[in-house]
Formats: structure tokens, sequence, C-alpha cells
């Protein structure tokens, strides 16, 4: 765990090296988040959504030489997901408690992620709230300030309106991000996009789920 965060909440002392919280302000500089790792060398990519933990607990044990960093907003599912990380002795993997957009803004520094995940992201349905969707013109620009060169925005959803707003947004930023084919990850089971809980939960109401990633380009 790095310096300056805190272990405070309700977790066991288990949780611990799992669930980081009470980020240092802003102001105090920007945050090297490979340093909560084992070995800050190895690739880094980051989920934002993590939900329960299916996506990071299945790819991480494929992925060994990956360091994975997911960001959750609810704190039970962010607390779930630590307690299956620590089950299953995963040391490649950290969950985050907090805001994935407001993290990546104020503290994540330039140019060190391969891979952004964002799978079943909430569609915020009303037009009021779609300024909380994570795709935004001002997350794009930072997607690609953090990104590695060739590296990596995959998303996956289910919500028609949704994906016609990430269309919008791709079609805007096609001269900074090339549109590629998504390519399931190796954890998805057979005809799985991505293989989260999300996806095996409502699969079988017959949903369309739709798929692109955006490579930023040199």
């Amino acid at each position: 765990m790095s310096a300056g965060l805190s272990r405070k909440g309700s977790l066991d002392p288990g949780d611990w090296e799992y669930v980081l919280a009470d980020l240092p302000p802003p102001s105090e500089g920007r945050i090297d988040p490979r340093n909560w790792f084992e070995d800050p060398s190895r690739p880094f990519e980051l989920e934002i959504g993590s939900g329960k933990g299916t996506f990071l607990v299945q790819q991480a044990v494929l992925q060994k030489a990956t360091n994975f960093l997911g960001i959750e907003w609810a704190g039970a599912y962010a607390h779930h997901a630590a307690d299956r990380l620590r089950r299953h002795q995963l040391n490649n993997v950290r969950i985050l408690l907090g805001d994935a957009t407001e993290f990546i803004t104020h503290w994540c520094p330039d140019g060190f992620i391969e891979v952004v995940h964002l799978y079943f992201s909430d569609p915020w349905p009303k037009k009021k709230h779609h300024k909380r969707r994570v795709v935004q013109d001002e997350t794009l620009d930072q997607f690609e300030r953090v990104l590695v060169t060739s590296g990596e925005l995959r998303i996956v959803t289910d919500h028609d309106d949704l994906w016609e707003w990430y269309e919008e947004h791709a079609a805007k930023y096609e001269a900074r991000f090339d549109r590629l084919e998504f390519d399931a990850p190796g954890s998805a089971g057979p005809s799985e996009v991505v293989g989260t809980n999300y996806e095996r939960k409502f699969r079988p109401e017959g949903r369309t789920f739709r798929a692109m990633t955006l490579r930023k380009r040199s």
C-alpha cells in the first residue's frame, strides 16, 4: 500500500491490501498507482466499475504478468470484490473505492495505462443525467492522456441509447483514436462478449450486447 493511504472503514484487516481509501488531496500532486503493486514495472490495466470483481478475478489469473486496478464507487461491491481477490490470493489486482473519472483526471500521471476496461457502465438514461456518463469529451481527453501509445479503451454495453452515445463520441474523436473490433478477453466463456457477472445475469433475457475498442493513435 502506498504511503499516505490510510486504512479506514469497515474492512477486515485482510482486505486492506486490496481496497485503498482516503486519497490525499489533488493539490499534493499526482499519484502513480503502479507503486501499489509488488512489481510496478508490469503492464498496467484499469477497469472502471468493477462491480463484484468477476472480470478482474478471472482475467488476472490469465495475465499474471499484468497489474490490474479496479475502481468501484459502490462500497458494498468494492468490499465484495476485495474479499474475492483476497480469497484467490491475487497479488496483481487492487481495488480502489471511489470515482474513476475523478481519480484519472486529478491523480493519474500521463501515459502509463495499457488498457482501460469499461463494461456495462451505468447508462444514466434520463437526458438530465447524461452528464454523469463515464464517456464525455473531457474524459476521452483524459483517457488519451493516461494511455500509452496504442493503448486501448475497451467498451461493452447492452443499452441502446448509451451505445449511440458511444458511437457519437467515437466519431468525434476519430482523429485521436482508431476504432477497432472488440476481441473478447481470454476469460470470457463461449459466446460471451466479456464474461462479467452482469452479462451472465442478463444474457438469458436475450439482450443485445455491443462492443468497441478505441486505440490511441501515436
